[in-house]
């Protein structure tokens, strides 16, 4: 995915009201919108190199809005809306091995009233659901994690991943790892212990996991190595 013009480099002040962050940018002062509701944990130290996008659309609020902050030598990808596109570049381009040559990529498709999934595939007349989550942690110099924080409408989707296998469908989580020169990825227990319990739970029940990382700069981010997955 590429972006469609070249991000401008500033520097962190501080974030705020969860959807407005603070830059220095070429020696002003500028408001950006944070497209990232999470805790963004281990990111927001003031002075973190970040990227911004200008968006041209004279009807926006805030012109600027924050996509790459570089911590401690990598980039990661902090736009939680990109990730459905990210993935849906992958797969067009066949760059999730599992998931290769498909027929049929929907996007946003319900399983019930309640649950949408980010992804239904079709290929060989087997259907799959598809659910993307972007990535964003490390506390070690190469292992990625997730989640950041408590989060139950996590765990939801698992439960409803296994629900759709019932129905014959097959079921794919994706962790999506938008950190560069990450070469392993685990479940942050120690932050919500209920998902670790429900991923378990979901894995025994047959949903497949995989943890993609992404090849980040200020011009594109895209899918490019698969990681292992380490279970503890």
């Amino acid at each position: 995915m590429e972006f469609t013009k070249s991000l401008l480099k500033g520097k962190l002040i501080k974030r705020y009201k969860r959807f407005f962050v603070d830059v220095n940018l070429n020696k002003e002062i500028v408001t950006a919108h944070c497209p990232n509701t999470g805790s963004m944990k281990g990111l927001l130290d003031e002075g973190n190199e970040v990227y911004l996008f200008k968006h041209d659309d004279p009807k926006r609020k805030l012109k600027y809005g924050l996509e790459i902050i570089k911590v401690k030598r990598n980039f990661v990808g902090v736009n939680t809306h990109r990730a459905n596109k990210i993935v849906y570049h992958g797969l067009n381009n066949n760059l999730i091995r599992e998931l290769r040559n498909n027929d049929k990529i929907n996007s946003e498709v319900f399983f019930n009233k309640e649950t949408r999934f980010d992804f239904l595939i079709e290929k060989k007349g087997q259907k799959s659901f598809l659910e993307v989550k972007n990535v964003t942690l490390f506390r070690d110099k190469n292992i990625a994690e997730f989640p950041d924080a408590v989060t139950a409408r996590g765990s939801k989707h698992l439960l409803t991943l296994i629900d759709a296998i019932k129905r014959g469908y097959k079921s794919y989580l994706i962790f999506l790892v938008q950190i560069q020169n990450m070469e392993y990825f685990k479940i942050a227990k120690d932050i919500d212990s209920k998902y670790y319990e429900n991923y378990l739970m979901a894995k025994k029940e047959g949903v497949k996991f995989l943890a993609y990382r992404c090849n980040i700069s200020s011009k594109k981010i895209y899918i490019n190595k698969k990681i292992k997955i380490i279970d503890e």
